[in-house]
This record gives structure tokens, C-alpha cells and sequence, in this order.
């Protein structure tokens, strides 16, 4: 079982779907996470404090370089490090190419990619120092495969692939790690916006739900939170110490096909 007592996990966009899911899962193996993000934010405190550990959360806007620094600083200030970065935050906006605002490819670039940059650029030193580190990327299976309509979204989790590989070799010969996982379909609320969006112009929200399974996840099932918190709770693990620059789908087939 892996034990991460004494050690402080950052896990951005975690008020919230995976973000959270993961945070109980490194709370319960005895982290002390720093929240981040814009969801229940007394909900998710009161629920991840019942582990045990010690919780803190910070309202960084993850595409504001500046609130960035604030919030790996305040991670530092409050546990005296950060040896656990979760880049969770995202954003999504569904049109064609042609009719993609502008303002909306740059916050999601800003967001789901750019962050995440900022963040470990912050947070490698400390790791540096102390001698090890774990730095699990969000990315999607839209980091391996694209999807109609999805260019920015698409494009910022390849891009954040390519960041993941890039850490994982300049921290090669390091106890610092860095992999990325790669959900298909779990359901967070970006999620179900989608199916909310499908159910209004068909009138079945039961059905709504299995095409958008059945159009890409061949178990038709979806992937959960907790099960997404696993995985990265194995990712910090020694049994991990050798996973690096790794894009782990967890999809249910989605990227076999």
C-alpha cells in the first residue's frame, strides 16, 4: 500500500470531478493536498479533511501566470513543500475550426496547457532540492486521438504530452518522475454538459448517455474519478519510480480501436 505521509500534493482543479477524486485518493494515503479551483470549495475541504490529513485550498486563476506563483508559493509557505503537482484544471469549448472563437482557443490553451507549464516550471526547483517529486499531468485520450470539433481542447492535450515527455527526460536521472494519464469518458460536468446538450435536442436523456459511450468507449462504461485517483496514487508510488514520460490511457478501448 503506498504511504505518503509527510509529503504535500498540489492537485489543480480539485473542487471538483477528477480533481477531486484524485485528491481523496493521495488524502487517504496520508498527503496533505493544497485544492485549487472554482466548485464546492467548503464541500470539497469538509470532504477530503475526513482523511485526516491536513487540507488548504487556494483560488489561483489557473490562466493568470501571477495567481500561479501565488498558489505554488502558498503550497510552500503552508507545508514547506510541494513534492505531489496534479495539473488537473481544465477548460472545454465544442465548434468547427472556422467558427471557433479566438478568446476561447486562448483560455483553453491557457488552462489546459500553459498551467501546467507554469506550474512545474515553480514547483521542479523545490523537488530538485528535496531530492524527489511526482508530477502526474491530466491530459486525455484527446492527448492520443483528435475529435471532431475539439481543435483547441485537442491541441493542448497533445501539447501537454509533449511537455510530459520533455520533464520526464531533463529529470531522468532524478527521484522526480513525471507521466501524464489519459481519461476517455469520465463524468465530470464538463461531461455532462454534453449530455445535457445531446438530451435537449433528442428528448432522451437515457439515451443521450449511451450514444455519447457508444460513439467512442467501446465498454460503454464510464471511467470514474476514484478509479482515475488510483492510478495516480500508483504513479507516486516506488512501484512507479521507472514510469516516466508515460501517456496512460485509462478509456475503456477508447484509443484501441
Amino acid at each position: 500500500m503506498t504511504t505518503l505521509n509527510g509529503k504535500t500534493a498540489l492537485v489543480t482543479g480539485s473542487t471538483s470531478g477528477i480533481g477531486l477524486g484524485i485528491a481523496h485518493s493521495l488524502a487517504a494515503a496520508g498527503a496533505n493536498l493544497v485544492l485549487n479551483g472554482f466548485g464546492e470549495v467548503a464541500q470539497a475541504l469538509e470532504a477530503v479533511r475526513r482523511h485526516g490529513g491536513e487540507v488548504r485550498y487556494h483560488p489561483a486563476d489557473m490562466s493568470r501566470p501571477e495567481q500561479i506563483a501565488e498558489l505554488v508559493a502558498f503550497a510552500e509557505s503552508e507545508f514547506g513543500a510541494v513534492d505531489i503537482l496534479v495539473n488537473n484544471a481544465g477548460i472545454q469549448h465544442v465548434a468547427p475550426v472556422e467558427e471557433f472563437p479566438p478568446e476561447r482557443w486562448d483560455s483553453i490553451l491557457a488552462i489546459n496547457l500553459s498551467s501546467a507549464f507554469h506550474t512545474t516550471r515553480l514547483a521542479l526547483p523545490g523537488m530538485r532540492r528535496r531530492g524527489w517529486g511526482r508530477i502526474v499531468n491530466i491530459a486525455s485520450v484527446h492527448g492520443l486521438v483528435g475529435s471532431a470539433q475539439k481543435s483547441a481542447y485537442v491541441a493542448a492535450k497533445h501539447g501537454l504530452l509533449g511537455l510530459t515527455k520533455v520533464v520526464a527526460l531533463e529529470t531522468a536521472q532524478t527521484a522526480i518522475t513525471c507521466n501524464a494519464v489519459c481519461p476517455g469518458w469520465v463524468l465530470t460536468p464538463l461531461v455532462q454538459q454534453q449530455i445535457d446538450a445531446r438530451a435537449q435536442a433528442s428528448g432522451d436523456a437515457a439515451g443521450a448517455r449511451r450514444e455519447l459511450l457508444a460513439e467512442k468507449q467501446p465498454s460503454l462504461e464510464f471511467v470514474t474519478p476514484q478509479q482515475l485517483g488510483e492510478l495516480v496514487l500508483f504513479l507516486c508510488s516506488e512501484a512507479a519510480s521507472q514510469v516516466r514520460g508515460a501517456a496512460w490511457n485509462m478509456d475503456g478501448g477508447w484509443a484501441a480501436q
